[in-house]
């Protein structure tokens, strides 16, 4: 074995760590960690339109929203941030993870690494309780919804266009993208091309 061996951190012990943290967000990734790139204005938007719908339409209910501040663990020991969630267990108010996270939302950027985000979609699908995952993309109106039974595998379906409504059938909750998106405006973006010639924008 060469080198130094790593202390890696427990779940305790990086919330111990993060107490003395004045700036920046940090998920614990393989037992160290890992400082978050900051948001832009147009991604804290779509964060922020997103939490206030999904606030209004889970009134009343059990399941309720969570912000960035709240950490999701992960089987695999690691814990980590989402953009916006909905966690339906009973949370104490001085925990600092979600308890049953039932919905993830995630808003891409081109500073994080394909491959980074591809791990970070495999670890959600692992969580037992959870029930989706929406990708959504900050330049263009369209995102892609993950779901599944308890019992059956994920699948996903791309929605694009302001007229879209993305639906979650286990929660009452329809969110228009005119509304995920409202406030901002779109560019015209290059054309993807796939591997049979036809245009195509990727998520």
């Amino acid at each position: 074995m060469t080198g130094h061996a790593r202390n890696l951190m427990t779940a305790n012990a990086f919330y111990a760590w993060l107490a003395d943290q004045e700036d920046g967000k940090f998920e614990l990734v393989g037992g160290e960690p890992r400082m978050l790139a900051g948001a832009n204005r147009r991604h804290d938007r779509i964060a922020v339109n997103a939490l206030g719908l999904l606030g209004n339409a889970l009134v009343g209910h059990s399941c309720q929203p969570f912000t960035s501040n709240i950490h999701i663990r992960i089987p695999n020991g690691n814990l980590r941030h989402a953009d916006v969630g909905v966690e339906c267990g009973r949370p104490p108010d001085d925990s600092m993870e979600a308890d049953c996270p039932f919905l993830v939302m995630e808003i891409l950027s081109p500073r994080v690494p394909a491959f980074d985000r591809n791990d970070k979609l495999e670890e959600y699908k692992s969580i037992e309780p959870l029930g989706y995952i929406l990708l959504v993309d900050p330049d263009y109106p369209q995102v892609r919804l993950y779901s599944r039974d308890r019992v059956g595998p994920w699948t996903s379906q791309r929605l694009e266009g302001l007229e879209a409504v993305i639906a979650f059938e286990k929660l009452p909750v329809r969110l228009l993208l005119s509304e995920l998106y409202d406030r901002l405006e779109f560019r015209p973006r290059p054309m993807l091309v796939d591997p049979n010639g036809q245009s195509k924008f990727g998520i």
